[in-house]
C-alpha cells in the first residue's frame, strides 16, 4: 500500500511551521509558528491544538520537551526554559549577542544535550546574508558549547543507531554533512557531504534541505523547502531512495511520532508566500501526517538538563 497523506491540522501555522517533536510520554506533537512567535501542543488523545504565543515581534523556532518538566524553547537568540501551566518563562543563555541573527532548528542528542544554530535574519524566504550563523550546543549542566561557525541556515539534525554519526543540514549550500561523532564529549569531526542536493537544475524538484529526521534502517527524511516533498536519502550513496508528495510547497520539517512511530507528522510555511501559492496551495501552514511508510523512526531524545 502506499504511503497515505492526511491534513492533520488545517492552516494551524500563519508564518513559518517548524520544528515538530513527537513527545512520547503524553502522546502530543509539539511545533512552532516561528514568525508568529508561538508554540503548539495537539493531543493525538483529544484533537485538540493547544497555542501560546509569547509576543509582537518574537520569533520562536524549537520546542523540546525537559526530563524534569517543562519546555526549552528558543526566543530570538535564547535558549529558555517555558512552563506551559504557568506560562513562566525563563531564558538559560543567549547566544550571537550583537549579530543580526536568531537560532533556527534545534534537537537533542541521544545523551540529552541540545543542539540548535542560528541564521541571519531572512529578506525573503530562504535569502539571508550568508555565513553569519553558528552551530551550538547546550550541555546538560547549563553552558553552551560552539561547534561551527559561518553557518547561513542551521537546519536539521539526526544521529545513527550506534551515536558514531551526526548528520547535519546548513540549507544555502543545499548540503547534508555528516561527521564523526564522540556521544560522550559530544565532538564532532571529519565532516563531509553525504547528500547534494546540486545545482539550480534541482531547485524546482528538490529545494533547499530544511529539517530532517532518520529511520531504524539510518536512512535520512529530509523536508525539501520549495519543493513540495520530503524526500528518503541513504546517506551511504547519497541517492534518493523514495519521497512523500504534499500539498504544499515550502516543506520545512518532518518526525515520527505515533504510537508505534511509524507515522510521520510534516510542518510547512505559509510565511511569504506567494499569491499565486495562496491560490495553488491553500493547505500553505498546516500539519500533515503521512502513514503506510514502510519504516518506523525512534523517540526523540529530551534534554536531559
Amino acid at each position: 500500500m502506499s504511503v497515505q497523506v492526511e491534513t492533520l491540522i488545517k492552516n494551524s501555522c500563519l508564518t513559518i511551521g517548524e520544528g515538530p517533536h513527537w513527545d512520547e510520554s503524553n502522546q502530543t506533537l509539539l511545533y512552532v509558528d516561528i514568525e508568529d512567535g508561538s508554540v503548539h501542543r495537539w493531543s493525538a488523545t483529544t484533537g485538540e491544538d493547544e497555542k501560546y504565543k509569547f509576543g509582537e515581534n518574537t520569533y520562536c523556532s524549537l520546542v523540546v520537551p525537559c526530563k524534569k518538566g517543562g519546555y526549552i524553547v528558543s526566543i530570538n537568540n535564547s535558549i529558555c526554559h517555558f512552563d506551559w501551566d504557568t506560562k513562566k518563562l525563563t531564558t538559560l543563555q543567549t547566544v550571537d549577542e550583537g549579530k543580526n541573527t536568531r537560532i533556527n532548528d534545534g534537537k537533542c542528542d541521544p545523551s540529552g544535550r541540545l543542539w540548535f544554530g542560528t541564521m541571519g535574519l531572512e529578506k525573503e524566504a530562504a535569502v539571508v546574508e550568508k555565513n553569519q550563523g553558528t552551530l551550538y550546543s547546550l550541555e546538560l549542566d547549563g553552558t553552551v558549547r560552539k561547534h561551527k561557525e559561518g553557518v547561513s541556515i542551521s537546519n536539521g539534525l539526526a544521529w545513527t543507531e550506534d551515536n558514531r554519526t551526526m548528520y547535519y543540514i546548513d540549507s544555502i549550500p543545499r548540503k547534508v554533512y555528516g561527521y564523526d561523532f564522540d556521544i560522550t564529549t559530544g565532538a564532532m569531526s571529519n565532516e563531509r557531504v553525504v547528500v547534494d542536493f546540486g545545482g539550480e537544475e534541482t531547485m524546482g524538484t528538490l529545494g533547499f534541505p530544511d529539517g530532517m529526521a532518520i529511520d531504524t534502517e539510518g536512512k535520512l527524511w529530509v523536508a525539501t523547502f520549495f519543493g513540495s516533498r520530503v524526500v528518503r536519502f541513504d546517506p551511504e550513496t547519497g541517492k534518493e531512495m523514495s519521497a512523500i508528495s504534499l500539498p504544499a510547497k515550502r516543506i520545512t520539517s518532518c518526525c515520527f511520532g505515533g504510537k508505534n512511530f511509524d507515522e510521520m507528522f510534516i510542518t510547512c510555511s505559509a510565511g511569504k508566500i506567494t499569491e499565486e501559492e495562496k491560490i495553488n496551495t491553500p493547505l500553505a501552514g498546516s500539519v500533515f501526517r503521512a502513514t503506510n511508510l514502510g519504516v518506523r523512526g525512534k523517540p526523540a531524545p529530551v534534554y536531559l538538563g
